[in-house]
């Protein structure tokens, strides 16, 4: 036998709603009053009021004030309920239990009367006003705003009070249900009657009485503590006090723009902006001492007032300008000589300040800039020791412009690490790299980077020719360090070459040797090929006479490569080549490192040792310059490291430029080495020094060419500037012309000037016929 399902429902097309109506009122009374209904008698009630909004229109609003009247009825009961209570806190213990049945109620009341909300959104007397009320539930604006008027308006006040009481409970450290304040501020919000901002309730009635009462507990709790606890335990406090009162604002107040800054603004005055002063007069001492926790409580307090920070970054700035001012203060004569103990201070100092601002501030952007400026004002700084700068004016005659000279002293001293050195040898792989990376940090800072850039190119070659580097690797990861500093690209590049010559050298060696296998005098010749433009453009070469040994090998050598790269032009530079000879005497032999200069200096006593031979004879056998030349045997004739020197010479004279023709030179045949007291019969010495890349050249001439050389990136900047953008004023183009030349050097509003001029007397450019200040390309 089947099942039978019979539907209480007839048709829709014979529905009729007074027939059925009875049927479902109690159904919906039993809704209101939190009753429960089964899922038949739900499902039922949905395709009634959707049957009657299709079909019977008329039946709406005896559907609608019926709710009404349930919904009045059912929310005075409750009143009863809760107005039992007498006691504050009992009556906000009974509301909200009463608020949640009721909140969780109106979310699914108003389900079944989807339909009635679109007939009443219809008879809206606007588009606007039918929009809204489309937005919404009818039914649950309806319950919403009986509960509002029958129970929340009379006794909101006492429920404020009550939550009030609760907040400061929890400040003290009393627990209980923090339900029972989000239940109200949940009122406030659900129950506001403007339709336009539904917060507006909540930000009368509860926000601003919350933040009263917050100002009100601190400015008597705060107090207390400062006096009875001093400064840095008040710091603590307050940083927890606004920690904790943040989270107490995210838990029970809106999370709703405004709110929690306006709680934070609040907390800031009371437990920070009162105490500002004496604070901020602690943060000197805590720099000074380096108390980086301290320091980082401090700034996370202070932070919270508008210019809280602005105190301690000068604070910062003044403390860092006066250490600077202390330990890099030194004499001229001691700049190249101690060039170690100078750069390692500079970049200990920022290191030191540069932790500091990680640990203490997290780095924050507005201490880096203050960090930025003064370790650009100490890196080029001038009151010590500086760098003159000759400027040759037409008018005036020679004059100086003094640049800090931290840029050749972090020259030398990248030398010192990269070659093989005293200083190089006492540190590990690891610390070297270190050290050069703080070198580029600190490089950043310093203004005149073409000054650094010209120096660290003539170390470099030195290392390279003289094969002293201690890392070669180390010599390619410092170029691409300085490539990312942004250093001017066409130094960079030339670095780059030089490093990329000596690898093809090492392979055209290689290649060399083996094609001349069977001739033994080319096995301990090392060649290096070098590009002049990435060398040494502008290198004067100079004319010596070699000894037969190496005549010999220069042709060989040059049709060797003539074959394999033909149309290239090989030019010898002997001013940077060197060597190894064997020097016998009674004491030993001993192998001496040796510029070209020196060998065919001391070639001239290789078939006649022991004769003694005239500066005259000297310079007409190896027709060195005679400037060379003198310095040459002053290298062989008072060498600093040795005690015994190679030469001897007669008369004495206290400088090389008091040689005199008839100075008598002769070989010293009594040479020797001791080592530990004890004489050593084979040594091999460098007698090579400082390897002399350039003829002499006066101090004020080497400023000068760096001088002439920016003038010469100014004009072309200019040029640069002019053919892009035809017509600028002075001030633009002053101020891109910074922006181009700032990672060589930083142009003076002088330079810039004078070589407008120059260019203008050119017919390069040409001032503006009405405007002045304006500047006009000329093609």
């Amino acid at each position: 036998m089947a099942d039978c399902l019979i539907n209480v429902l007839p048709d829709k097309n014979v529905i009729s709603f007074d027939d059925y109506w009875p049927v479902f009122q109690p159904i919906i009374s039993k809704l209101v009053h939190q009753e429960a209904v089964t899922k038949v008698k739900w499902r039922d009630l949905f395709w009634f009021i959707n049957d009657v909004c299709l079909w019977h229109k008329e039946g709406h609003l005896t559907i609608y004030n019926y709710l009404k009247e349930k919904i009045s009825e059912f929310i005075r009961k409750v009143q009863l309920n809760i107005l039992a209570h007498q006691e504050d806190h009992a009556l906000l213990k009974a509301y909200i239990a009463e608020w949640r049945k009721f909140f969780t109620q109106c979310t699914y009341l108003p389900l079944p009367f989807v339909e009635l909300d679109k007939i009443l959104a219809e008879k809206s007397a606007s588009d606007e006003e039918k929009d809204k009320k489309l937005k919404e539930s009818v039914v649950q604006r309806l319950m919403f705003d009986f509960w509002d008027q029958i129970i929340f308006s009379s006794i909101k006040q006492r429920l404020l009070n009550s939550v009030m009481k609760l907040v400061d409970s929890e400040r003290k450290g009393e627990v209980f249900d923090s339900q029972l304040v989000i239940g109200v501020r949940k009122s406030f919000v659900y129950l506001c009657t403007n339709s336009d901002d539904r917060l507006q309730s909540y930000h009368e009635n509860f926000e601003k009485p919350y933040i009263e009462a917050t100002e009100a507990f601190y400015r008597v709790k705060a107090p207390e503590y400062f006096e009875a606890n001093g400064v840095h335990n008040y710091m603590c406090y307050a940083d927890q006090k606004l920690r904790e009162e943040e989270q107490m604002g995210l838990k029970y107040l809106e999370p709703c723009p405004g709110s929690i800054q306006a709680l934070n603004e609040c907390c800031a005055q009371c437990l920070i902006n009162v105490f500002k002063e004496p604070i901020l007069a602690e943060c000197p001492g805590f720099i000074r001492n380096n108390e980086t926790e301290r320091l980082k409580i401090m700034f996370k307090i202070m932070d919270q007032l508008p210019e809280g920070i602005s105190s301690m970054q000068k604070d910062l700035e003044q403390h860092i300008i006066q250490q600077g001012q202390a330990v890099m203060f030194f004499k001229a004569a001691q700049a190249i000589t101690n060039c170690v103990r100078h750069s390692e201070q500079l970049l200990d100092l920022f290191a030191k300040y540069n932790k500091l601002v990680k640990e203490a501030f997290n780095d924050d952007p507005r201490f880096l800039t203050s960090r930025d400026k003064v370790f650009t004002q100490i890196a080029n700084d001038t009151s010590s020791y500086c760098l003159e700068l000759f400027l040759k004016q037409q008018s005036v005659g020679n004059e100086t412009q003094p640049e800090s000279c931290y840029a050749i002293l972090l020259s030398h001293y990248c030398d010192l690490l990269l070659k093989k050195t005293s200083v190089s040898k006492k540190l590990t792989s690891d610390e070297i790299e270190s050290r050069l990376k703080n070198v580029i940090l600190v490089l950043k800072y310093i203004q005149n980077k073409d000054v650094f850039m010209k120096y660290y190119k003539v170390h470099l070659t030195r290392r390279l020719i003289l094969e002293s580097s201690v890392d070669n690797e180390k010599e390619e990861n410092m170029v691409e360090w300085l490539r990312d500093i942004f250093m001017p690209t066409e130094y960079v590049d030339k670095l780059a070459r030089m490093l990329q010559d000596i690898k093809v050298s090492e392979d055209l060696n290689l290649q060399f040797k083996n094609s001349h296998i069977h001739k033994g005098t080319f096995a301990d010749m090392n060649i290096k090929i070098l590009n002049a433009g990435a060398w040494a453009r502008g290198t004067q070469r100079v004319q010596v006479s070699l000894p037969l040994e190496l005549e010999q090998f220069i042709p060989e050598l040059e049709d060797y490569y003539k074959q394999k790269h033909n149309g290239r032009k090989l030019l010898w530079n002997h001013n940077i080549s060197n060597g190894t000879i064997t020097f016998s005497n009674k004491a030993g032999k001993f192998d001496l490192d040796v510029t070209t200069f020196q060998i065919a200096v001391l070639f001239a006593w290789n078939e006649r040792p022991y004769d003694r031979i005239s500066f005259e004879d000297l310079r007409l056998a190896t027709e060195l310059p005679d400037a060379e030349l003198r310095r040459t045997l002053w290298s062989l004739v008072n060498f600093p490291k040795l005690k015994s020197q190679v030469l001897l010479y007669g008369p004495e004279v206290k400088t090389p430029k008091e040689f005199g023709d008839s100075t008598q030179f002769w070989i010293n045949q009594e040479f020797s080495v001791m080592k530990n007291n004890k004489l050593q019969n084979r040594r091999k010495l460098n007698l090579v020094g400082r390897l002399q890349l350039y003829t002499e050249r006066s101090t004020e001439e080497e400023s000068e060419s760096i001088a002439q050389l920016r003038n010469l990136r100014t004009q072309e900047a200019i040029i640069k500037i002019m053919k892009m953008r035809r017509k600028v004023t002075f001030a633009s183009l002053q101020t891109e012309l910074v922006q181009i030349l700032k990672n060589m050097f930083l142009p003076s509003k002088v330079m810039i000037k004078e070589q407008i001029e120059w260019l203008m007397e050119r017919d390069y450019i040409k001032r503006g016929e009405k405007n002045r200040n304006v500047l006009i390309y000329m093609a």
